[in-house]
């Protein structure tokens, strides 16, 4: 059996490499990931096995339009002394029931939750939405 190379130039300073041969990104095979795919495809194998190709699946985004929303406790702070509001004028596009109705409001808007609905009615007031307005 032949003497193994390490063996061979211990105390060597070069190894056999002559004074450059050891200098640069040529004594580790390329600087990074150089030769992944070639001299270093073991090293690739053993430690980065996920390191080419494509992984995953990213889910096509469809192109949904957000309602501008307001909610009926916002009416009076947004409109103040106001009674008739045209919500889809002030670029609103549905009214929800979240919070007080102070008083009674006429409302124009494009879509209206039924509790918002309900709560302008009991103050006395009126909601017409885009499908009452179709209706009369």
């Amino acid at each position: 059996m032949a003497k193994q190379k390490t063996k061979k130039f211990r105390g060597s300073r070069t190894c056999g490499r002559g004074i450059k041969g050891g200098r640069g990104a040529g004594l580790r095979g390329g600087r990074g990931n150089a030769g992944l795919h070639k001299h270093k495809y073991m090293h690739m194998l053993k430690y980065m096995p996920d390191h080419f190709g494509v992984h995953g699946f990213k889910r096509p985004q469809s192109v949904i339009k957000d309602d501008k929303i307001i909610n009926v406790g916002q009416l009076e702070g947004r409109f103040p002394g106001k009674k008739d509001i045209d919500l889809t004028k002030e670029g609103f596009d549905k009214l929800l029931g979240g919070g007080k109705v102070g008083g009674s409001l006429k409302i124009k808007v494009e879509k209206a939750s039924q509790k918002a609905v309900e709560k302008i009615k009991e103050k006395g007031g009126e909601v017409k939405t885009l499908e009452t307005i179709k209706e009369q």
